[in-house]
């Protein structure tokens, strides 16, 4: 690949939405496990990604992978090579221990711009190792590929026409690198910066846009959720699947299936195989008039900070001989993958309706503040009242960390990409609703592809500076590829 070629974002999309629909079991077809010798399991995920940035040579977009390369005296860049490692290695970890024996699992999430930054490096290492691992079929039991979005938006304050865009934009590119196969088996999504929305329209558009993708379900963040009637999840409620529901202002509802991702993201507790430790203390769980297996459900970087860098591999590998030596690895504590778990409950006739059902947190005060038929203007005035009333009632959503806001002072990112999407969708819906074709055609990828970009969190983790440039540097050239095409003129932010 031609390090300035656009990455497969778009064009194929009833092909791709028409490859993700079928319904029939995946992974119980393959799976060793037996539900009913299973006292408890684990499931963890690790995430990848490496942001795209206006910083090459010639100001060119590059992976920040690539970056840390380049600068190797900057910050943390000397690891760079370390970080390159950590995204190829379960191609040999997990080939050592199903030799040995072991039963592995692991859920993994890479961002669209990690997959396309190791492309445009010529890194053939890295990605003919993915490609085992989302194709090797000796190695498809044991491992799940987790959707996301392609360019690592955070869903609360993405406009909500970017959202089906995102989910889209990341499935053409792993359809591309792995084939249609491997995305059919892409059942599981995984947001990042482990952010909910819990506006309902937001939450409402994100969770449809999930379904019409074929997804089956969504690893969500503890405290972002809660109730319906507003309480926090029960000790074992954490443990077994929930129902997510979303009702928007104009009283439509739409569910999708939840695995709750416990505590913090403290990246050791996968790194140490935390999960494994506290699953051990865990039982059956009552369901549906019969009983489940608990699983813990965890992500973490995976390769970001010295214990996944150093320690996670033989923390890995412990685990899993030790679940070999103690039940074979498929009895009593397991290793197990969520569309895997999900599979063998439905195949034990335990069905999504026995699910407890939960909604995004905040929700139950808003509706709650509703006294007439949800509209959105009534929902607008009841919002408006509750945080006249309470500074800390928000509709930003939640996310992995409390401390950390994606909206507040952020205005210098924000504005321009409401303004850059809100240009993109009146320029190109119209094209694309009389031709679908338009999304093939060369100036609606490259139009596209700033603005996926531009909502690409990291612009805002880092703080003002550096981070805010990229982001206005994004912005610039997405206007300025938004007026190359005819008929459309933007103010400048």
């Amino acid at each position: 690949m031609s390090p300035h070629a656009l990455p497969p974002i778009a064009g194929r999309e009833a092909e791709i939405l028409a490859l993700v629909q079928q319904n029939e079991p995946l992974v119980l077809p393959e799976t060793a496990l037996d539900l009913a010798q299973i006292r408890s399991g684990f499931a963890c995920a690790l995430h990848m990604h490496q942001p795209t940035i206006p910083a090459g040579a010639q100001g060119e977009l590059i992976s920040h992978l690539q970056y840390m390369v380049e600068h190797p005296g900057e910050g943390d860049n000397h690891n760079a090579e370390a970080f390159a490692q950590c995204y190829r290695r379960l191609a040999d970890l997990l080939p050592q221990l199903i030799a040995e024996g072991c039963n592995p699992r692991i859920m993994l999430d890479y961002s669209g711009n990690l997959l396309w930054g190791v492309e445009q490096m010529g890194r053939r290492d890295i990605v003919e190792a993915l490609q085992q691992l989302a194709c090797d079929p000796a190695l498809q039991p044991h491992v799940e590929w987790l959707g996301t979005f392609w360019s690592h938006a955070v869903a609360p304050s993405t406009p909500i026409p970017d959202l089906k865009l995102q989910i889209l934009a990341w499935q053409h590119h792993f359809e591309a690198l792995f084939g249609p196969e491997a995305l059919q088996r892409v059942k599981g999504f995984s947001p990042p910066e482990m952010a909910l929305p819990n506006h309902p329209d937001t939450l409402y558009e994100f969770v449809k846009a999930l379904r019409e993708c074929g997804y089956r379900w969504l690893l969500v963040q503890e405290h972002s959720v809660e109730n319906l009637d507003g309480s926090a999840l029960g000790h074992e409620q954490r443990y077994i699947p929930n129902q997510l529901v979303a009702r928007n202002t104009r009283g439509e509802t739409v569910s999708i299936t939840a695995l709750i991702k416990t505590q913090g993201s403290d990246t050791k507790l996968v790194g140490q195989m935390q999960p494994y430790y506290e699953a051990l203390g865990l039982n059956r769980v009552a369901l549906g008039g019969t009983t489940i297996p608990a699983l813990v459900s965890q992500i973490a970087d995976g390769e970001n900070g010295g214990v996944m860098m150093n320690e996670f591999p033989q923390a890995f590998i412990q685990a899993h001989r030790r679940i070999a030596a103690e039940a074979g690895g498929r009895t009593g504590t397991v290793a197990m993958n969520g569309t895997e778990y999900l599979e063998l409950l439905e195949a034990a006739g335990v069905d999504a309706a026995d699910f407890p059902r939960i909604q995004a947190v905040q929700q139950h005060r808003l509706w709650q503040q509703l006294d007439r038929p949800a509209t959105p203007e009534a929902v607008r005035a009841a919002i408006a009242e509750l945080q006249a009333h309470d500074p800390g009632f928000s509709m930003a959503g939640a996310s992995w960390t409390n401390n950390l806001s994606w909206v507040e002072g952020y205005a210098n990112v924000l504005e321009p990409m409401i303004g850059l999407s809100a240009a993109f969708h009146q320029r190109f819906d119209p094209l694309v609703a009389a031709d679908p074709a338009v999304t093939r055609s060369e100036p609606y990828q490259r139009a596209l592809l700033q603005l996926l970009l531009l909502e690409t969190s990291c612009f805002r983790y880092w703080g003002q500076g550096t981070w805010t440039d990229y982001a206005s540097e994004i912005h610039r050239r997405g206007v300025a590829q938004l007026e190359a095409a005819p008929g459309l003129s933007l103010p400048r932010a």
